[in-house]
């Protein structure tokens, strides 16, 4: 399924926690990478600090910096959430902030590897925790090499003013970069204005409405039980089917102009 970056504008809510919710509820083998410059929340959080010693991102790039080995090095910075199974893995994000003087050249190179990873044995869907746009270092090339880009918005006045600024942002630096369009969609978290409200006033579909589920936002926020039946994670889970065939039919139209001059058979 290729690359799904979660992004949000200033002051939006939900974006690691809705991240989270779809790696741990989606069906195919995901990995979670939290690419915030601002720092990465879910090892202190929703792993509650259990695990021993650096892991993440900024170690990643630290090493290749050093050694140029992203390829075998990446393997040893991934955390297991559903150990031993290795479906659903999470590359955790810098925690030290001297980290990310490390990470912001490499954006252009994690991009593509994680395109890679679609193709390897086995696939993995990557799941991309961006933050927030307006950042020092933004990940512009993870943005632009994603299959889907979700703006991740609340649905009232305040939050959407935020949203259309970050829409027009990313619009703007697709068109200036040549990023095929079409893989902009906004993803509402709670209570509001309907969908059909927010899409005509920000002049963009919205692909789904993840429900208000303080429960559920804590154990993923904190650490806990997580109950798949839960409104939040069944709601994220539901969402894997319109990502999933948005990408199918973007993917489709980006090989349409390669078969154009191809004939057909016989």
């Amino acid at each position: 399924m290729a690359i799904v970056a979660l992004v949000s504008a200033k002051g939006s809510p939900g974006v690691t926690t809705s991240a989270l919710a779809c790696t741990l509820a989606w069906h195919h083998r995901v990995v979670l990478a939290e690419c915030d410059p601002a720092g990465g929340t879910l090892m202190a959080g929703y792993l509650g600090g259990a695990l021993e010693g650096p892991r993440g991102i900024g170690e990643l790039a630290v090493s290749e910096l050093r050694d140029g080995n992203l390829e075998e090095a990446f393997w040893t910075q991934l955390v297991d959430l559903d150990a031993p199974r290795r479906e659903r893995l999470l590359l955790p994000g810098v925690v030290d902030p001297a980290q990310i003087g490390s990470v912001t050249p490499l954006w252009q190179r994690f991009a593509d590897f994680f395109v890679g990873l679609d193709g390897g044995r086995p696939p993995y869907d990557v799941i991309v925790d961006c933050g927030r746009l307006y950042v020092a270092n933004p990940p512009w090339p993870i943005l632009r090499a994603a299959t889907i880009v979700l703006i991740v918005a609340a649905a009232h006045l305040p939050d959407l003013s935020s949203a259309r600024a970050a829409v027009q942002a990313i619009e703007r630096d697709f068109a200036e970069h040549r990023v095929p369009p079409g893989s902009l969609r906004l993803l509402l978290v709670g209570d509001g204005h309907s969908r059909s409200e927010i899409s005509k006033a920000l002049q963009l579909p919205v692909i789904a409405r993840l429900p208000s589920d303080p429960r559920t936002a804590e154990v993923l926020s904190h650490g806990g039980t997580v109950r798949l039946g839960r409104p939040l994670l069944r709601a994220a889970g539901a969402l894997e089917v319109p990502v999933r065939s948005l990408i199918e039919r973007r993917q489709a139209r980006l090989r349409w102009p390669a078969l154009e001059g191809v004939p057909h058979a016989v």
